[in-house]
């Protein structure tokens, strides 16, 4: 059997209504592609991880608020960093908690599709932080194109139905105005889209605090 371990730079449990359905406990991981001006959590790309955990042992830590999870239809969201880029693990996981917990990610979709099919099968919502359909913008924010990001948000909805997805969309102070905003609603509704969260950073000394 092939060992399996990730770097998670933190474990949240008991959030309600801020990472998908029910209690959840929120898994960060290290590592993201992108580097966002006022990202919320840094450490996540700029501090190298020192813990590593395998499936079992997270399983382990978070089986704790089972009846919470199964009392509430809440479960784990995987957020960080990127949680696509550690599918295996997320796979691993699912198997071990079986399908009765609400499995969720916080995701840039920044990732190559191959990794999203990997992960596909063992998630019920995706929660997409999208933060610009403006590939300038987008650019100029993260440091990196978006072009992947749409690719990947239309595979998902020819795979998943609507309803599993939401999207953040953001208002960035210095790099997208309201009108940006209201054209990537239009864009995201066109798609069919309707789950839509709405949120500003506000920026104190570069650093965003949601």
């Amino acid at each position: 059997m092939v060992n399996i371990e990730a770097p998670i730079i933190g474990i949240e449990r008991h959030r309600l209504a801020s990472d998908g359905q029910g209690v959840t406990t929120l898994v960060g991981f290290w590592g993201c592609p992108l580097q966002c001006k006022y990202c919320l959590n840094p450490q996540s790309w700029k501090v190298k991880p020192t813990r590593f955990y395998t499936p079992e042992e997270l399983m382990a830590i978070v089986s704790i608020d089972q009846l919470y999870f199964m009392a509430t239809g809440g479960g784990v969201t995987f957020g960080g960093g990127e949680p696509l880029l550690y599918s295996d693990f997320v796979v691993a996981f699912r198997a071990l908690c079986g399908e009765t917990w609400n499995l969720s990610v916080e995701t840039s979709l920044n990732v190559p599709t191959s990794q999203l099919e990997k992960i596909f099968p063992a998630v019920n919502h995706f929660i997409v932080d999208l933060k610009e359909s403006n590939e300038s913008i987008y650019r100029s924010y993260t440091g990196k194109g978006n072009q992947q990001v749409i690719d990947n948000l239309n595979w998902l909805l020819a795979h998943l139905a609507v309803e599993n997805i939401t999207v953040k969309l953001p208002h960035i102070p210095g790099y997208n105005t309201a009108d940006d905003v209201a054209a990537s609603e239009a864009w995201l509704k066109e798609l069919g889209i309707f789950r839509i969260d709405h949120l500003t950073y506000r920026t104190d000394e570069h650093i965003k605090k949601v």
